[in-house]
């Protein structure tokens, strides 16, 4: 096709695919500054509500960026799952909720606490906040194709409504285009991981059903000796079973097969709609190839569990690649911060599809001997992982690759630890003194005039807060035992909220080991400036 350089769109991120994790991008990239175009070939949110579950690190990123989540109509405990003949037949068990831990996902570490709601719901929340923000979206537009250069990616997109085709140039290209990514197709990555597990059939329905949802149980297990399903409810008339059988029923048998999982046959069944998709567990061998980076279900397929990794893991990459893509457009940081994207976020997704086939869950789907992999709480998987990468320094290469929130102590590549504060009279977490700067946390002000130099001679933002002045805890010593410091140490988090170097008390030369430090976590453009007055 012959085009006209002229007349070629320009964006510094195309975002393809405008579900879940592409419209979370888009915010969280929007949110940094940076403009971003969104092309999805469908025209609006799937019929399906899919995702319902949304952990407390989710609900953290949205708070950050300015999103408020519906508060669960169960509030914050966790839902709750029974093996029955039938829903309204005999209740074999009640399980619990998640292994070791009660399902609050860290909620006791965090201002927020984990929501259910569905994703057709949260969509429109964040494709209202993606365009407030000033992302451009484009429905029912298709990739065509992607040609990387040494500047930029080239993409040919088509409209569906006319069929017009047109070229558009990123800078960066963020794939967020599903289990079935044309891009990582493209672009020749292959899958490690379990692998298929099977083909799944579900039906969407209404009925009133809520006097069974009394004693508290969302989630049912039905055993009958021809018919094993699972039926669940989205607590808006909504519910949805799921068959394993890959079926096609034609109306009427969906309404028979609805009705002997509900266990009656004279309440009223609305059909709402069906879907069919595989249940697969396969993970990316590399998240990234040049200016080209899988996000979601294109990197990391995690199917459904009550541990809700797959979407949450999902948002998740898009918060970290977000800051790093928005400090290398700036110019603060060079293109090798964009490495640590890959090593910070596969690893993760590695650990968490271990984690699914430990569980009850899918233990069933492994072959020969049973899995080795202890089993982790939700909340040291949600909110106690450890990243390692040239973005972070001082890793032990001794500590876990994830561990309760409880059990860190302010370790470089750790989430740095919520705790309640006071500012300016208010109170607050030390999370919201986290915004689109690093930040500098101390006892001791030597350190105000460290960042102010730090940040000067890198063109790098740092915003300083001293405990005990700007920012007040109960006592000082929860923050130096929350964050593993001493009274003169200090602690540098990154714009994600992972705490990338600290020292735990004061260098003879603060500035100097500040700069040092941050020129290289942060992949700074004048790092060799600085190394060269080391």
């Amino acid at each position: 096709m012959n085009v006209n350089i002229e007349n070629i769109d320009t964006t510094p991120v195309l975002i393809v695919g405008g579900s879940l994790v592409g419209l979370s991008a888009a915010v969280f990239l929007s949110w940094r500054g940076v403009p971003v175009v969104v092309i999805d070939k469908h025209y609006g949110s799937s019929p399906h509500p899919r995702a319902i579950g949304f952990t407390t690190r989710t609900v953290e990123h949205f708070r950050q960026v300015g999103i408020e989540v519906p508060a669960s109509t169960q509030g914050m405990k966790p839902p709750r799952r029974a093996r029955v003949e039938s829903l309204t037949g005999n209740w074999i068990e009640e399980y619990p909720w998640t292994p070791g831990g009660d399902g609050a996902y860290g909620a006791e570490q965090s201002p927020v606490h984990a929501v259910a709601i569905t994703q057709d719901r949260l969509e429109p929340l964040l494709r209202d906040r993606a365009i407030e923000l000033g992302a451009e979206l484009r429905s029912g537009t298709e990739l065509l194709g992607l040609t990387p250069d040494e500047d930029c990616v080239t993409a040919v997109l088509r409209r569906r409504d006319d069929g017009h085709e047109y070229t558009l140039r990123a800078r960066y290209v963020v794939a967020a285009d599903g289990g079935d990514s044309g891009v990582r197709t493209e672009l020749g990555i292959e899958r490690h991981g379990v692998g298929p597990l099977s083909v799944q059939r579900s039906i969407l329905f209404r009925a009133p059903l809520e006097e069974y949802l009394r004693h508290g149980v969302v989630q049912f297990e039905i055993e009958l000796p021809d018919l094993r399903t699972f039926l669940t409810t989205y607590g808006d008339g909504r519910w949805v079973l799921m068959l394993s059988d890959d079926v096609e029923r034609d109306a009427d048998q969906q309404i028979e097969v609805v009705q002997r999982a509900i266990g009656r046959t004279d309440i009223p069944i609305e059909l709402v709609t069906t879907g069919r998709w595989n249940l697969t567990a396969l993970i990316a061998d590399r998240f990234s190839t040049g200016r080209i980076f899988l996000a979601g279900d294109a990197a990391h397929q995690l199917p459904p569990n009550r541990g809700g990794f797959g979407a949450n893991t999902g948002i998740d990459d898009a918060h970290n690649l977000a800051w790093k893509l928005a400090a290398v457009l700036s110019g603060m940081s060079d293109s090798r911060l964009l490495d640590t994207y890959d090593a910070e976020r596969r690893p993760v997704a590695d650990l968490r599809h271990d984690q699914l086939f430990a569980r009850a869950d899918y233990k069933a789907y492994l072959p020969g001997a049973k899995s080795d992999t202890p089993v982790l709480e939700d909340a040291a998987i949600e909110l106690g992982q450890l990243y390692r990468s040239t973005a972070v320094l001082g890793t032990d290469p001794s500590l876990p690759a994830a561990a309760r929130p409880d059990e860190w102590a302010g370790q470089p590549g750790t989430r740095a630890p919520h705790r309640w504060i006071t500012v300016d009279g208010h109170e607050r977490s030390t999370l919201d003194l986290i915004r689109h700067d690093w930040v500098l946390l101390s006892c001791d002000d030597q350190w105000r005039s460290a960042a102010a130099q730090a940040a000067e001679k890198l063109g790098i933002g740092v915003v300083f807060e001293q405990i005990g002045t700007d920012v007040q805890f109960e006592e000082p010593t929860v923050f130096e035992h929350a964050y593993g410091i001493g009274s003169t140490g200090a602690t540098l988090i990154r714009p994600d909220g992972y705490i990338a170097w600290r020292t735990p008390a004061a260098p003879r030369d603060a500035a100097h080991e500040l700069e040092n430090a941050l020129a290289t976590v942060a992949a700074a453009t004048r790092a060799e400036a600085a190394e060269s007055r080391v």
